[in-house]
């Protein structure tokens, strides 16, 4: 870690852009013959059809969608496009030409609903938006309400009216287009928060941000080389898509192999890990849950020789169940939709189960009291990074048309992330959850995460969510939502609650236990998997 810290000293170039210096780079190095034959990306469809596109084919391909993009689109540098489409290669195809033109891209998720997509097109001003037949019925009943959207393209064999069609277009368009000059701080992207807590602001990074600041993801902390397959299982339309299934990959040289899987399935994730050579792989923890259900001994990985995990805190039961199976350690990091990676657990590093290890370099990350003083080891605050006097290369350039909420992210010479955390004697930073999050309960304050972590270590228990629930005397107090194993479904509740409230007192301080209880189907969801705690604290509060 500290010979990292020394090595690390990234170079900012006045000009960027990373279809041109990145990806062109690895063309040349593939055709003089100094790069492993490993393609960029290799897509499969789970039904025996699969892509595979060399960084040449690549080049190619995404040379005639800049030119769809300019020519049939009529878009120009700087204007925004909304891309939502499943994970099929034309989405990288549309990254790719987006940086080639100057186009500011906006990707979405499938599972956005009509209003969401208005409030997207409204809120950015998109000029643009790229979809499959899936979605274009909801762009279509709010199109009217969008007065700047100007195009709508379609990726689909069928044709739609008021659509152009993408295959169409990109049969007959030429392989020639000159890349755009890029400065290093001009917009890339933006991309709407996971929306966790309140509704979802657009963080906007420019070339460079993600370009070159993802340097450190891909090569310490996801450890990659020009001869890895990298397997990321995010949702196309979350940032951590961005980092994980283009960037890090990519400034590697490393190999994006990409399964359409529509709906998520832990069967058919351990099945391609053990049959195609894929070498590194991260998930969220909600998917590392849901593997250790499954008899994991009755899979073999044989290339596969790194985990990773993101998207929020990993329960240390579930890593040790993981390593026990598998012989795999799963190496945490913690990042978000403004930031590269704040924290991780960097090759060479001692893992400690539960810790969202120690910072990245190019951060300077504390914690910080409310007054911006720095906290000592063991003491809970805010976690901050530090901007003042020089604001890292690599954070996002504001919230879009927001000056306000972008402004209200500084506090003293600090970018405050919105958790909570410890870091420890040694160096390493812990989790206790979002600020919203916390609980207050007699005076004692209450992490979810560690109640979350408690739970889970019980067989009977899948998933849970810890939040504040009102009450007359503490003011407030633990609540769980708990989703049981199917095998104790039919338990008595009431016997069942004590079991779990019992089982907690004893792994953890018992102050912290769930004094109320609610057995529940599912636990409600952003888009990109994360538990939205405060949707359930809202109800509860509601009451």
């Amino acid at each position: 870690y500290e010979a990292i810290k020394q090595q690390y000293r990234p170079e900012v170039p006045e000009y960027f852009n990373f279809a041109r210096d990145v990806l062109d780079r690895w063309t040349e190095l593939e055709n003089e013959g100094k790069k492993s034959k490993n393609p960029a990306l290799w897509w499969v469809d789970g039904a025996g059809g699969e892509v595979k596109w060399s960084f040449e084919e690549l080049g190619v391909l995404s040379r005639k969608v800049a030119n769809v993009l300019s020519d049939a689109c009529g878009l120009q540098q700087g204007d925004r496009v909304i891309l939502i489409l499943p994970r099929i290669p034309e989405w990288w195809l549309v990254n790719v030409a987006s940086m080639r033109t100057g186009t500011v891209l906006i990707p979405g998720t499938q599972q956005l609903t009509a209003k969401d997509i208005l409030h997207r097109l409204q809120k950015s001003k998109a000029k643009c938006i790229i979809t499959d037949e899936s979605v274009a019925p909801a762009v279509d009943s709010v199109g009217a309400e969008s007065q700047f959207l100007k195009c709508k393209l379609l990726v689909s064999e069928g044709h739609r009216a008021g659509w152009l069609n993408f295959k169409d277009l990109l049969k007959n368009a030429s392989p020639d287009h000159n890349c755009v000059t890029t400065k290093c701080q001009d917009p890339m992207a933006i991309y709407f928060t996971s929306g966790t807590t309140g509704s979802p602001k657009m963080a906007e990074q420019s070339h460079s941000s993600y370009g070159i600041g993802l340097t450190v993801s891909g090569r310490y902390w996801l450890d990659l080389t020009s001869s890895d397959m990298f397997w990321n299982t995010s949702d196309t339309g979350w940032a951590k898509s961005a980092w994980s299934s283009v960037f890090s990959p990519w400034i590697q040289g490393a190999c994006v192999f990409v399964h359409k899987m529509p709906h998520f399935d832990p069967g058919i994730v351990l099945e391609s890990l053990s049959r195609f050579p894929i070498t590194v792989f991260c998930s969220p923890p909600t998917a590392y849950r849901m593997f250790v259900q499954h008899k994991l001994s009755s899979y073999t990985f044989k290339s596969l020789r790194h985990c990773v995990s993101a998207g929020e805190p990993i329960n240390p039961d579930v890593m040790e169940e993981w390593k026990a199976q598998t012989g795999l350690d799963i190496h945490e990091g913690y990042g978000q939709t403004e930031t590269v990676l704040i924290c991780g657990n960097f090759k060479g590093m001692k893992i400690k189960p539960g810790s969202m290890g120690k910072p990245s370099p190019g951060y300077d990350v504390k914690i910080i009291d409310e007054n911006s003083n720095i906290l000592p080891p063991g003491k809970e605050g805010d976690i901050a990074i530090r901007v003042k006097p020089t604001r890292p290369l690599f954070l996002f350039t504001c919230y879009a048309d927001d000056p306000e909420k972008t402004e209200a992210t500084i506090r003293g010479d600090f970018y405050v992330t919105g958790d909570r955390g410890i870091m420890d004697e040694d160096g390493y930073f812990w989790f206790v959850g979002r600020a919203d999050d916390v609980i207050n309960s007699a005076g004692y304050r209450i992490g979810p995460f560690e109640v979350e972590s408690a739970l889970i270590e019980h067989p009977a228990v899948v998933e849970s969510a810890v939040v504040s629930s009102p009450d007359p005397i503490r003011g407030e107090v633990v609540k769980a939502f708990v989703v049981l194993t199917s095998d104790y479904a039919s338990c008595d509740p009431e016997k069942m609650i004590k079991e779990l409230q019992d089982h907690v007192k004893k792994v953890t301080a018992p102050y912290k236990y769930p004094r109320k209880m609610e057995f529940v189907q599912q636990l409600p969801k952003t888009v990109s998997g994360k538990i939205r705690r405060n949707e359930l604290r809202q109800k509860e509060w509601r009451k």
